[in-house]
Protein backbone atom coordinates (compact mmCIF):
# COMPACT_ATOMS: atom_id res chain seq x y z
CA UNK A 1 0.00 0.00 0.00
CA UNK A 2 1.39 3.27 -1.35
CA UNK A 3 1.63 6.34 1.46
CA UNK A 4 2.39 10.23 0.98
CA UNK A 5 5.49 10.43 1.63
CA UNK A 6 5.45 13.87 3.68
CA UNK A 7 9.15 14.69 3.37
CA UNK A 8 9.05 14.73 -0.18
CA UNK A 9 6.58 16.68 -0.45
CA UNK A 10 7.66 19.11 2.28
CA UNK A 11 8.87 22.01 -0.17
CA UNK A 12 4.94 21.59 -1.40
CA UNK A 13 3.44 22.23 2.04
CA UNK A 14 5.94 25.42 2.43
CA UNK A 15 5.13 27.12 -1.05
CA UNK A 16 1.59 26.34 -0.30
CA UNK A 17 1.78 28.11 3.01
CA UNK A 18 3.62 30.79 1.56
CA UNK A 19 1.26 32.11 -1.23
CA UNK A 20 -2.03 30.94 0.62
CA UNK A 21 -0.64 33.93 2.99
CA UNK A 22 -1.12 36.53 -0.15
CA UNK A 23 -4.62 37.20 -1.07
CA UNK A 24 -5.96 38.25 -4.35
CA UNK A 25 -7.05 41.52 -2.22
CA UNK A 26 -3.52 41.72 -1.62
CA UNK A 27 -1.70 41.60 -4.80
CA UNK A 28 -4.15 42.73 -7.67
CA UNK A 29 -3.97 46.37 -8.93
CA UNK A 30 -7.52 48.27 -9.62
CA UNK A 31 -9.97 45.89 -7.96
CA UNK A 32 -12.62 48.30 -8.15
CA UNK A 33 -12.36 49.55 -11.99
CA UNK A 34 -15.48 48.22 -13.21
CA UNK A 35 -17.52 49.69 -10.32
CA UNK A 36 -16.62 53.17 -10.98
CA UNK A 37 -18.72 55.23 -13.05
CA UNK A 38 -17.06 56.87 -16.54
CA UNK A 39 -14.93 59.66 -15.53
CA UNK A 40 -14.37 62.85 -17.86
CA UNK A 41 -10.50 63.98 -18.51
CA UNK A 42 -7.91 63.36 -15.94
CA UNK A 43 -7.20 67.03 -14.06
CA UNK A 44 -3.74 68.47 -16.28
CA UNK A 45 -0.68 68.18 -13.70
CA UNK A 46 1.66 70.56 -14.33
CA UNK A 47 5.52 70.40 -12.37
CA UNK A 48 6.31 73.21 -10.04
CA UNK A 49 9.83 74.85 -10.39
CA UNK A 50 12.26 73.54 -7.57
CA UNK A 51 15.62 75.13 -5.96
CA UNK A 52 18.85 73.04 -8.07
CA UNK A 53 16.11 72.49 -11.03
CA UNK A 54 18.72 72.93 -14.35
CA UNK A 55 16.08 74.49 -16.87
CA UNK A 56 16.88 74.99 -20.40
CA UNK A 57 15.45 78.09 -22.01
CA UNK A 58 15.72 78.87 -25.49
CA UNK A 59 14.61 82.11 -27.26
CA UNK A 60 13.30 82.00 -30.66
CA UNK A 61 12.25 84.97 -33.33
CA UNK A 62 11.36 86.04 -37.01
CA UNK A 63 14.75 87.28 -37.03
CA UNK A 64 17.33 84.90 -35.55
CA UNK A 65 19.71 87.61 -34.82
CA UNK A 66 17.00 89.45 -32.37
CA UNK A 67 16.86 86.89 -30.40
CA UNK A 68 20.78 86.02 -29.91
CA UNK A 69 21.70 88.32 -26.80
CA UNK A 70 19.18 86.77 -25.07
CA UNK A 71 20.63 82.93 -25.00
CA UNK A 72 23.10 81.81 -23.30
CA UNK A 73 26.29 80.22 -25.56
CA UNK A 74 27.21 76.70 -26.28
CA UNK A 75 30.92 75.77 -24.73
CA UNK A 76 33.25 73.16 -25.56
CA UNK A 77 33.29 70.34 -22.78
CA UNK A 78 35.88 67.81 -23.20
CA UNK A 79 35.48 64.06 -23.82
CA UNK A 80 38.01 62.23 -22.30
CA UNK A 81 36.57 59.02 -23.38
CA UNK A 82 36.77 60.31 -27.35
CA UNK A 83 40.23 61.17 -28.92
CA UNK A 84 38.28 61.98 -31.95
CA UNK A 85 36.97 65.33 -30.66
CA UNK A 86 40.10 67.54 -30.58
CA UNK A 87 38.66 70.37 -29.51
CA UNK A 88 35.80 69.48 -26.80
CA UNK A 89 31.75 68.51 -27.58
CA UNK A 90 29.79 71.88 -27.82
CA UNK A 91 26.84 71.62 -25.02
CA UNK A 92 23.83 74.24 -24.25
CA UNK A 93 24.37 76.20 -21.04
CA UNK A 94 21.66 75.46 -18.61
CA UNK A 95 20.03 77.69 -15.94
CA UNK A 96 20.58 76.76 -12.10
CA UNK A 97 17.55 77.86 -10.06
CA UNK A 98 19.11 79.04 -6.46
CA UNK A 99 17.92 78.44 -3.12
CA UNK A 100 15.85 81.34 -3.46
CA UNK A 101 14.10 80.60 -6.65
CA UNK A 102 16.11 82.85 -9.11
CA UNK A 103 17.99 82.70 -12.02
CA UNK A 104 19.77 85.17 -13.96
CA UNK A 105 18.83 85.69 -17.25
CA UNK A 106 20.88 87.86 -20.06
CA UNK A 107 19.48 91.28 -20.31
CA UNK A 108 16.19 90.47 -18.61
CA UNK A 109 18.15 89.96 -15.32
CA UNK A 110 17.62 88.14 -12.05
CA UNK A 111 14.16 86.54 -12.70
CA UNK A 112 12.48 84.93 -9.87
CA UNK A 113 10.95 81.16 -11.62
CA UNK A 114 10.67 79.42 -8.14
CA UNK A 115 7.50 77.51 -7.45
CA UNK A 116 5.84 78.77 -10.79
CA UNK A 117 4.16 76.02 -13.55
CA UNK A 118 5.71 75.90 -17.41
CA UNK A 119 2.34 77.87 -18.11
CA UNK A 120 3.25 80.63 -15.94
CA UNK A 121 6.84 80.62 -16.72
CA UNK A 122 5.96 80.92 -20.60
CA UNK A 123 3.79 84.16 -19.51
CA UNK A 124 6.55 85.62 -17.56
CA UNK A 125 8.70 85.16 -20.30
CA UNK A 126 6.10 86.31 -22.93
CA UNK A 127 6.04 89.55 -21.10
CA UNK A 128 9.35 90.34 -20.35
CA UNK A 129 10.70 89.61 -23.74
CA UNK A 130 7.84 91.16 -25.81
CA UNK A 131 9.34 94.27 -25.19
CA UNK A 132 12.69 93.59 -26.72
CA UNK A 133 11.09 90.98 -29.42
CA UNK A 134 7.93 90.67 -31.31
CA UNK A 135 6.41 87.29 -31.12
CA UNK A 136 9.11 85.89 -28.79
CA UNK A 137 8.56 81.73 -29.01
CA UNK A 138 10.29 80.45 -25.35
CA UNK A 139 11.32 76.81 -25.72
CA UNK A 140 11.41 76.04 -22.00
CA UNK A 141 12.36 72.28 -20.07
CA UNK A 142 13.61 70.91 -16.74
CA UNK A 143 16.53 69.27 -17.26
CA UNK A 144 16.89 67.04 -14.40
CA UNK A 145 13.96 65.44 -13.57
CA UNK A 146 14.56 62.61 -11.27
CA UNK A 147 12.71 60.31 -9.27
CA UNK A 148 13.69 57.80 -6.71
CA UNK A 149 11.93 54.49 -6.24
CA UNK A 150 12.89 52.55 -3.17
CA UNK A 151 11.70 49.20 -1.05
CA UNK A 152 9.96 46.46 -2.68
CA UNK A 153 10.58 46.82 -6.09
CA UNK A 154 12.11 44.71 -8.65
CA UNK A 155 15.17 47.46 -9.78
CA UNK A 156 15.10 50.16 -6.81
CA UNK A 157 17.01 53.31 -8.01
CA UNK A 158 16.58 56.58 -9.07
CA UNK A 159 15.64 57.07 -12.32
CA UNK A 160 15.78 60.67 -14.86
CA UNK A 161 12.81 61.41 -17.17
CA UNK A 162 13.03 62.86 -20.45
CA UNK A 163 9.29 63.84 -19.56
CA UNK A 164 7.85 66.62 -17.20
CA UNK A 165 4.69 64.25 -17.07
CA UNK A 166 5.38 61.12 -15.30
CA UNK A 167 2.70 58.94 -13.41
CA UNK A 168 3.40 56.62 -10.52
CA UNK A 169 2.22 53.64 -12.47
CA UNK A 170 4.64 54.54 -14.71
CA UNK A 171 7.95 55.33 -11.86
CA UNK A 172 6.70 51.58 -10.39
CA UNK A 173 6.60 50.28 -14.17
CA UNK A 174 10.57 51.43 -14.57
CA UNK A 175 11.57 50.04 -11.32
CA UNK A 176 10.12 46.97 -12.76
CA UNK A 177 7.13 46.97 -10.83
CA UNK A 178 6.59 45.53 -7.11
CA UNK A 179 7.58 42.27 -5.86
CA UNK A 180 5.27 39.46 -4.32
CA UNK A 181 6.08 41.12 -1.00
CA UNK A 182 5.47 44.94 -1.66
CA UNK A 183 2.45 46.72 -0.28
CA UNK A 184 0.37 47.53 -2.41
CA UNK A 185 -2.27 49.64 -0.66
CA UNK A 186 -0.19 52.32 1.52
CA UNK A 187 2.72 53.22 -1.24
CA UNK A 188 4.37 56.53 0.64
CA UNK A 189 5.18 59.16 -1.43
CA UNK A 190 7.59 61.80 -0.24
CA UNK A 191 7.72 65.33 -1.98
CA UNK A 192 9.21 69.01 -0.85
CA UNK A 193 6.52 71.61 -1.22
CA UNK A 194 8.25 75.09 -0.87
CA UNK A 195 10.99 73.56 1.28
CA UNK A 196 8.76 71.28 3.32
CA UNK A 197 8.78 67.71 3.18
CA UNK A 198 5.20 66.43 2.59
CA UNK A 199 3.96 62.56 3.37
CA UNK A 200 1.21 60.93 1.17
CA UNK A 201 0.19 57.35 0.64
CA UNK A 202 -1.78 56.05 -1.77
CA UNK A 203 -3.34 52.29 -2.43
CA UNK A 204 -2.77 51.16 -5.81
CA UNK A 205 -5.62 48.23 -5.30
CA UNK A 206 -8.20 51.04 -6.18
CA UNK A 207 -8.76 52.21 -9.48
CA UNK A 208 -10.17 55.67 -8.46
CA UNK A 209 -6.37 56.09 -7.04
CA UNK A 210 -5.76 57.74 -10.38
CA UNK A 211 -8.06 60.80 -9.10
CA UNK A 212 -5.27 61.47 -6.33
CA UNK A 213 -2.87 64.64 -6.30
CA UNK A 214 -0.19 62.53 -6.18
CA UNK A 215 -1.18 59.76 -8.93
CA UNK A 216 1.40 62.34 -11.15
CA UNK A 217 4.74 62.71 -9.94
CA UNK A 218 6.86 65.83 -9.46
CA UNK A 219 10.61 66.14 -9.66
CA UNK A 220 13.08 64.53 -6.71
CA UNK A 221 9.79 63.09 -5.91
CA UNK A 222 10.68 59.73 -3.70
CA UNK A 223 8.36 56.22 -3.92
CA UNK A 224 8.72 54.05 -1.16
CA UNK A 225 7.07 50.66 -1.44
CA UNK A 226 7.03 48.83 2.28
CA UNK A 227 7.38 45.03 2.81
CA UNK A 228 3.85 43.88 3.67
CA UNK A 229 3.29 41.23 6.18
CA UNK A 230 4.95 38.10 4.88
CA UNK A 231 8.09 40.07 4.26
CA UNK A 232 8.40 41.34 8.07
CA UNK A 233 7.61 38.08 9.40
CA UNK A 234 9.81 36.07 7.22
CA UNK A 235 12.65 38.68 8.23
CA UNK A 236 11.43 38.43 11.79
CA UNK A 237 12.45 34.65 11.88
CA UNK A 238 16.16 36.08 11.96
CA UNK A 239 19.10 33.64 13.14
CA UNK A 240 16.73 30.91 13.62
CA UNK A 241 15.82 30.36 10.32
CA UNK A 242 18.49 27.35 10.16
CA UNK A 243 17.23 26.03 13.31
CA UNK A 244 14.10 25.88 12.98
CA UNK A 245 14.65 24.23 9.17
CA UNK A 246 16.46 21.37 11.08
CA UNK A 247 14.37 20.43 13.44
CA UNK A 248 11.77 20.64 10.95
CA UNK A 249 13.21 18.33 8.59
CA UNK A 250 13.75 16.05 11.35
CA UNK A 251 10.54 15.97 12.77
CA UNK A 252 9.33 15.42 9.24
CA UNK A 253 11.99 12.37 8.91
CA UNK A 254 10.38 10.71 12.26
CA UNK A 255 6.91 10.67 10.97
CA UNK A 256 7.79 9.07 8.07
CA UNK A 257 9.81 6.23 9.46
CA UNK A 258 6.69 6.22 11.79
CA UNK A 259 4.21 5.96 8.82
CA UNK A 260 6.78 3.29 7.25
CA UNK A 261 7.27 1.06 10.02
CA UNK A 262 3.50 0.90 11.04
CA UNK A 263 2.78 -0.40 8.01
Amino acid sequence: MKYFNIKKNAPLFLVLFLFSCASKKDLVYYQNADSLEPQGELTSYEVKIQPDDLLSIIVSAEDPEIAIPFNLHTVNVARPNRPDLASGEETMQLYLVDTDGNINFPILGKLHVGGLTRTQILMLFNAKLSTYIKNPIVNFRITNFKVSVQGEVTAPGTYNVSSERLTLIEALSMARDLTIYGKRDNILIIREIDGKKIYARVDITRADFINSPYYYLAQNDVVYVEPNKNKINGAAVGPNTGVLISITSLIITLVTLIVTTAK
